[in-house]
């Protein structure tokens, strides 16, 4: 697989016709020096521009609204809060007391606009690499790294590269991708794959409850959503997770999706969490299966 040649081919898609005007608004956007900037990598990645000018102010906001919408955040470039669907803090600090990052190659994979990858930055990784074949979600990004002018490196690949990347990785998070695969344990010996020895990845997925050693397979759509094709309860996932060839999964918590962490905002414009939901069984989903449930593990390559 030559990903150089994946590269330049996926560098391409940046000229799409709804992609091209966010790349020429990122150009345009303010030269602002680096003495007037301060990040704050806390649950809002918040970044301050002293004397910040109103023509500024308002080429950062139209071009923010351009980028609409905005899936993880929350984000706040001065004045201006970025309230995305999803509070991403919430999940970030679960799984932050069960990982050291320091020193380490760190991998994201689907890792949308760079929420997590900007607040693992505070951990002083050696390296940060983000995946995600999304020319929206790049864009996003670039965006808010005009700002915090990180060294994170984003690549417009997937799940199915991260084999066959340059190198391996210490730590590996994967967090929402997993139920949109159609064949979950390929995908899970490509992260195995992708670690050093020793690694951990760093997972949450979809998962319903039981003892069975089984997964929903869901007819057509999920919660609204059409690519989710397996949804296992915790000792099925356990179970893709060993034949994947991980040694050990340790189970971090498993937490209902609540409408506090998704929820709609003028930042999406489009339908939440409440529309996905039975209007009167909260329990179920539109379609009648269970309601978001999801489990988050560590598992582990020795």
């Amino acid at each position: 697989m030559d990903l150089n040649a994946i590269r330049e081919e996926r560098r391409k898609w940046l000229s799409w016709k709804n992609i091209a005007p966010l790349q020429q608004a990122l150009e345009r956007l303010p030269d602002i020096d680096s003495s007037r900037l301060s990040v704050t990598l806390g649950d809002t990645v918040a970044i301050d521009i002293v004397s910040l000018m109103i023509e500024e102010r308002e080429a950062i906001e139209r071009t923010a609204r351009m980028m609409m919408p905005w899936r993880k955040g929350p984000f706040r470039i001065g004045k201006l809060f970025i309230d995305s669907e999803w509070q991403s803090w919430i999940k970030y600090n679960l799984l932050e007391p069960h990982f050291d990052l320091e020193g380490k190659r760190v991998g994201d994979i689907g890792c949308n606009n760079g929420y997590y990858l900007f607040r693992m930055l505070s951990h002083r990784p050696a390296k940060l690499v983000g995946f995600d074949p999304s020319p929206l979600y790049f864009s996003q990004f670039a965006f808010i790294n005009e700002f915090v002018r990180s060294d994170i490196v984003y690549e417009l690949l997937g799940v199915e590269h991260v084999a066959m990347y340059e190198h391996r990785f210490d730590t590996l998070f994967c967090l929402g991708v997993l139920y949109h695969r159609s064949d979950p344990i390929a995908m899970l010996k490509s992260l195995y794959k992708a670690l050093e020895k020793g690694g951990e990845l760093f997972l949450d997925t979809f998962m319903i409850d039981g003892e069975e050693e089984v997964a929903l397979t869901p007819k057509e759509r999920y919660s609204k959503i059409p690519n989710i094709y397996f949804i296992p309860t915790v000792n099925a996932l356990k179970n893709w997770c060993f034949r994947a060839g991980f040694d050990d999964v340790e189970v971090l918590a498993v937490k209902k999706t609540e409408a506090s962490e998704q929820r709609k905002t003028e930042w999406i414009a489009t339908q939440s969490l409440e529309d996905f939901l039975d209007p009167n069984d909260p329990d179920k989903t539109v379609e009648g299966y269970p309601a978001p449930k999801r489990v988050y593990i560590k598992a582990h390559k020795r």
